[in-house]
């Protein structure tokens, strides 16, 4: 293997891909080795860039730095795109409890990673470490990495203990949590079968449960009205799709249409909304609107263009312009009632009804173009980083704090990437990134970030473990793990009465950990755990990266 040494001498950027390849390689196999349904996925790339600086493959450390932070940039990035969109409904109604609780157990896990370094006299800089890989967060590595380099008497030595601690601590990280999680289900005796049978039951009256009902219209009192103005549609969320006038054909219900008792009408709701409409119009009726021949049909259109986005179905005016109707719109595989407030964003798929001719022209006018929805635009994606890193880079003096506090390489992409995914669109800038482009981009990202974190830890890390301190941080990121994920296990059973899916979910939420999220998936083979999960994620992500930070400026001086 001299030939290997010599060309990182000769040629070192192509040095630094093939050990980048290699290690991406062994640590993606390593990933997907299952035991008992777990595996710590992309975290095998972290081990595997242990082995290999073991061995001896170092890299040029200015190459190493470049490809380590623009690696967690473009994790942090795409991971913001990804949940910004729901972040400010995560924090309403049991969203805003979930997101209390997660940031209890992130407090809790950095008292204990103080009182633990204070106790055993563990260097703070290895304890910031430990307290990302116990609670399996790289990005809040990266930013105590960066807090660190931002201190002057802080010795290159040092800057490499968060690493170490990371990667001792991390493998309990994930176990951990699973554990936590088959503790609580077997001592308190939980039937993981039932849990999502009563989840189910719990989201029947949820928006995106939508069912659709027939109503035969008998209250004399809504004879001579129209569609527009019937009492409780709005409230209630109602969308009237069809309607057979008597004696009349299936057509289109637009909103002008004018009622008389004996019309049927198919309404779109929850089920609780469509129950109390029920009250209002009449009766159901046998007779179903979709099994009569009609010219009426039914077509899903992709929001595409860009000069629609931002605009609300009222502004629109699809029923007044076309003659059609638009009974639901799904976003992000969530079903929503199409109520007239009701604004568009790139990537909403409608669901129109009327008249072939209508709806084809309708499809221009809103875009239905895959090919644009499957194209990745790269001019916002860079702006988006850029403005990420003056952000991220702008330094916030805080008190009496020794340095000023950065949001850093993880902290400004990600809020960035959060506000202008839920703003949406600026201009002709779309910030919307298809969901195979993001996951590709993600994962790419983490990958470099964990192999060249792994590489620079390892040719310390087996002395470390063996020699040093090791086992001892090895423990306490144990206790950082398990005592928070206990605690929050019990409370969240006993005293707020969760259930137990949505307790799993959060569980993995608040340590940020998709392994974890995969576990309880296969608890009861349900994507229960999924809502809780992303309710907590993005709040948590950016806690644990100023807590990171935090820990670093007030404790190293």
């Amino acid at each position: 293997m001299i030939w290997l040494s010599e060309l990182g001498k000769v040629q070192p950027v192509a040095y630094t891909v093939l050990v980048l390849s290699i290690v991406a390689i062994i640590g993606l196999a390593i990933g997907s080795v299952r035991i008992r349904g777990a595996s710590i996925g992309v975290a095998g790339v972290l081990f595997a860039g242990i082995f290999m600086g073991h061995l001896g493959f170092q890299i040029n450390p200015s190459i190493l730095d470049f490809v380590r932070d623009f690696g967690l940039i473009l994790f942090v990035y795409t991971v913001g795109l990804q949940v910004g969109p729901s972040f400010i409904s995560s924090l309403k109604k049991e969203g805003l409890r979930l997101n209390l609780m997660a940031f209890g157990i992130v407090l809790c896990g950095a008292l204990l990673t103080i009182f633990l370094a204070y106790l055993f006299k563990i260097d703070i800089a290895a304890a910031v470490g430990i307290f990302s890989g116990a609670t399996t967060n790289t990005p809040s590595l990266g930013a105590a990495q960066e807090a660190l380099k931002t201190l002057p008497s802080v010795s290159p030595e040092r800057l490499v203990l968060p690493s170490l601690g990371y990667a001792v601590a991390y493998p309990f990280g994930v176990l951990g949590i699973i554990l936590t999680m088959l503790l609580v289900k077997g001592l308190l005796k939980i039937d993981s079968t039932e849990e999502v049978e009563l989840f189910k039951k719990g989201l029947e009256s949820d928006v995106r449960n939508l069912e659709r009902v027939n109503f035969v219209i008998q209250n004399k009192n809504l004879d001579g009205i129209t569609i527009e103005d019937l009492p409780g549609r709005r409230e209630l969320g109602i969308v009237i799709s069809r309607i057979k006038k008597v004696g009349g054909e299936v057509e289109p219900a637009l909103r002008d249409m004018v009622l008389n008792v004996g019309d049927i009408i198919l309404a779109i709701g929850s089920k609780k909304s469509l129950e109390q409409f029920e009250l209002i119009i009449g009766k159901r009726s046998d007779v179903d609107l979709l099994k009569i021949p009609s010219d009426v049909v039914s077509k899903r259109i992709v929001v595409t263009h860009k000069e629609v986005l931002g605009k609300s179905l009222r502004e629109l005016g699809l029923h007044e312009i076309y003659g059609v109707n638009v009974t639901r719109v799904t976003r992000s595989d969530i079903e929503l009632t199409a109520v007239a407030d009701l604004k568009l964003q790139f990537g909403d798929m409608l669901q129109v009804v009327g008249e072939p001719e209508d709806i084809e022209k309708v499809a221009k006018f809103l875009g239905n173009s895959v090919q644009e929805l499957n194209h990745t635009n790269l001019v916002p994606v860079f702006i988006g980083i850029t403005l990420g890193m003056i952000l991220g880079t702008y330094p916030l003096s805080i008190g009496s704090m020794p340095a000023p506090v950065r949001l850093g390489l993880a902290g400004g992409p990600l809020i960035v990437a959060i506000i202008l995914s839920r703003i949406g669109k600026i201009g002709p800038l779309v910030w919307y990134m298809p969901v195979n482009a993001n996951i590709a981009m993600r994962e790419l990202g983490i990958v470099l970030f964990l192999g060249c974190v792994g590489l620079k830890a390892g040719d310390q890390f087996i002395p470390t473990l063996v020699n040093g301190d090791g086992l001892l941080w090895m423990g306490c990121g144990a206790i950082i793990t398990f005592v928070p994920m206990l605690l929050l296990g019990f409370l969240g059973r006993l005293v707020f009465k969760m259930n137990f899916m949505n307790l799993c979910g959060l569980m993995a939420g608040s340590m940020t950990d998709p392994p974890a999220l995969a576990f309880a998936h296969s608890i009861a083979n349900s994507d229960a755990p999924a809502i809780s999960y992303a309710a907590v994620y993005p709040l948590t992500m950016i806690l644990r990266i100023l807590v990171a930070q935090f820990i670093v400026l007030f404790l190293i001086s």
